[in-house]
């Protein structure tokens, strides 16, 4: 059974910084696209950021320069950190795995605000 569970999410003041974690079970992690998508209240689920099984990142240019995404395949978890955020950022972040770009196994959410 695959499972995906996303941790990290929470309240935060724009500027600020948060870590998502995705702890995976059930596939073989290392072999797996995995990637960060979002969606806002009203808005289309959108790529965030996704790690190739060889570990090189791609980013929206909305997050280039402040998130961060990496992999522990020892641990088969997934993290973004997000830096400088903004009130635009708020959303529900959901991690995604697939063995190709394509996403075919999703996490259940973590919600982030960014609200002084």
């Amino acid at each position: 059974q695959v499972q995906l569970v996303e941790s990290g999410g929470g309240l935060v003041q724009p500027g600020g910084s948060l870590r998502l974690s995705c702890k995976t079970s059930g596939i073989i992690f290392s072999m797996y696209f995995v990637g960060w998508y979002r969606q806002a209240p009203g808005k289309q689920r959108e790529l965030v950021a996704i790690i190739t099984p060889g570990g090189t990142g791609n980013y929206a240019d909305s997050v280039k320069g402040r998130f961060t995404i990496s992999r522990d395949n020892a641990e088969r978890t997934l993290y973004l950190q997000m830096s400088s955020l903004k009130p635009e950022d708020t959303a529900v972040y959901y991690c995604g795995a697939g063995l190709s770009k394509t996403t075919t196994n999703w996490g259940q959410g973590t919600q982030v605000t960014v609200s002084s």
